[in-house]
């Protein structure tokens, strides 16, 4: 057991499942403000996959950082889109606690890029297995938050099935290696796997 999964934050890695207003990013913030509360050398840092593509995009981040200001004082913002193994490798720190928010954009910028340029040099697989070994290495606490999509009927289109097959699959391997899982409904945790904090 690390000195992080020891002090303040148990379990070490959390994953947070929850469909479109489920309370997933709320519950994440929660964790963050008892990390920051619980010991004044502790550090937090949310990273955002999202990318501001076109003008609702671009609102709707600049409300979630207006908010998670007012939420969190103290986090910091790290973007990244698209490399958050380096990016994990880079921050993570016994001190600093890391919290990625989402996956699923993550998933999004790697396969369905908005800028199309992007698509022939992103290898999913690899990325994947780079982000997987990062989290299982990482000094610091990490918690994860991602969509579930897969509840719903089977999506019309080929393109958006192969979509929630990916994501669906991303989830079960970050869920195999993160030590908790909780899924989120109508802003209630409930417990996959592990403890809850």
């Amino acid at each position: 057991m690390t000195a992080a999964s020891s002090s303040s934050l148990q379990p070490r890695t959390q994953f947070i499942l929850g469909g479109q207003k489920s309370g997933k990013s709320r519950r994440a913030e929660m964790l963050a403000r008892q990390w920051l509360s619980a010991d004044p050398r502790h550090e937090a840092a949310l990273v955002a996959t999202g990318q501001a593509w076109d003008a609702e995009m671009r609102e709707r981040i600049a409300r979630h950082q207006r908010d998670r200001a007012e939420r969190v004082p103290g986090m910091q913002t790290i973007e990244e889109p698209l490399d958050l193994a380096a990016m994990v490798r880079a921050h993570s720190t016994a001190q600093r606690l890391l919290v990625i928010d989402c996956l699923t954009l993550w998933l999004t910028n790697c396969l369905m890029p908005a800028e199309q340029n992007h698509a022939q040099t992103v290898d999913w697989a690899t990325q994947l297995a780079l982000f997987l070994e990062a989290v299982e290495e990482a000094p610091g606490p990490l918690i994860l938050v991602g969509n579930e999509i897969g509840l719903g009927v089977i999506p019309m289109g080929r393109e958006v099935r192969a979509f929630v097959d990916a994501l669906g699959g991303l989830n079960q391997q970050v869920a195999a290696h993160c030590d908790s899982v909780t899924l989120m409904c109508a802003g209630l945790p409930l417990a996959l796997k592990g403890a809850q904090a």
